[in-house]
């Protein structure tokens, strides 16, 4: 295992390094100037502005600017906002936990409606159940986190304004009442991500179930005399899990960008949310170090799904 990991990591490298070189590339040659505000200042002149842009190396050409931006980050040095006026790691820092927690608990709440909703499907074929739960995954999957997002504030928070509709995170509560104001404004955001995600989930859990179900060894525990629940468990679910673990793994990018979605909606100050802002105001080194967690975030979750794989299937070896 130890070497596996460490052969992953070896290819995980290039591949940051790559995805690092197009993503500085793409943004150094993309029209916009975060000085732009300074241009149209009277009261600044011109020579002032192109100090400033001198001593920031932005008229240096693109491969030197890369260069140091990598050997900045690899001593831990990521940049400066242009309009925060801090460190971008300070940001990040402060931000990517909420983006974490929101999407984590989303995910968890994806995996807790697809698993039972998807496998109960799948062993009540073409029953009324089943057609229920297709008819409401494609009325789930269909609809757009923004859309929904709308739908749920206009009915929890004002129809019923049982839930605020604007993250705040400046609450003067202390001890459970502070947990509890972070959890009811959690909810929405939460649920729209869990429920999109939910749906398209358990529509793949029911098609990889019923892959399963019909194979040889599984109808070779039923003659054993097995009860049903157990030939589920252990012959069909830890089997179908497999090809659902790819798609959790592969869709991680989407539910990402599910997520800046949400967080506008909600105002939720998160990184997604601090991307969006970072690229209306042309902030490039925050705009590059956002995409570049984003990145870092995907391969790891990729690495994460090939480990759960060998426990899911016992013949499947680390060499």
């Amino acid at each position: 295992m130890t070497q596996y990991l460490i052969r992953r990591l070896m290819i995980a490298i290039p591949s940051l390094l790559g995805i690092s070189v197009i993503l500085f590339t793409v943004l150094a040659l993309a029209p916009g100037d975060p000085f732009e505000e300074l241009a149209t200042n009277p009261a600044i002149p011109p020579e002032v502005r192109m100090q400033l842009r001198a001593s920031l190396g932005m008229d240096d050409p693109i491969y030197i600017r890369y260069f140091r931006w990598l050997f900045a980050m690899l001593q831990g040095e990521w940049g400066f906002s242009f309009v925060s006026r801090i460190n971008v790691d300070q940001l990040i820092l402060q931000r990517l936990p909420t983006t974490l927690i929101v999407i984590g608990s989303s995910q968890i709440l994806a995996l807790a409606i697809a698993l039972p909703v998807g496998v109960l499907a799948a062993t009540r074929p073409y029953s009324i159940f089943d057609q229920v739960v297709n008819t409401l995954a494609f009325v789930g999957f269909s609809l757009p986190t923004f859309f929904t997002g709308l739908l749920f504030i206009m009915f929890f928070s004002i129809w019923l304004g049982w839930l605020p509709f604007v993250y705040n995170t400046n609450i003067t509560a202390t001890g459970w009442q502070w947990w509890w104001e972070h959890i009811r404004q959690s909810i929405m955001p939460v649920l729209v991500l869990g429920l999109f995600q939910g749906a398209a989930w358990t529509r793949f859990v029911r098609s990889a179930v019923l892959d399963v179900i019909r194979l040889d060894h599984v109808t070779t525990a039923r003659a054993k005399g097995l009860p049903e629940g157990r030939v589920t468990t252990r012959h069909v679910v830890r089997n179908a899990l497999i090809p659902v673990v790819t798609l959790v793994a592969l869709q991680m990018p989407i539910v990402f960008g599910g997520a800046i979605v949400t967080e506008q909606i909600f105002r939720v100050p998160g990184i997604g949310s601090l991307l969006i802002s970072a690229i209306l105001a042309n902030d490039t080194p925050v705009i590059m170090a956002v995409t570049f967690v984003f990145a870092c975030l995907v391969i790891f979750f990729n690495l994460l799904a090939d480990i759960i794989y060998g426990w899911l299937d016992p013949r499947i070896s680390y060499r």
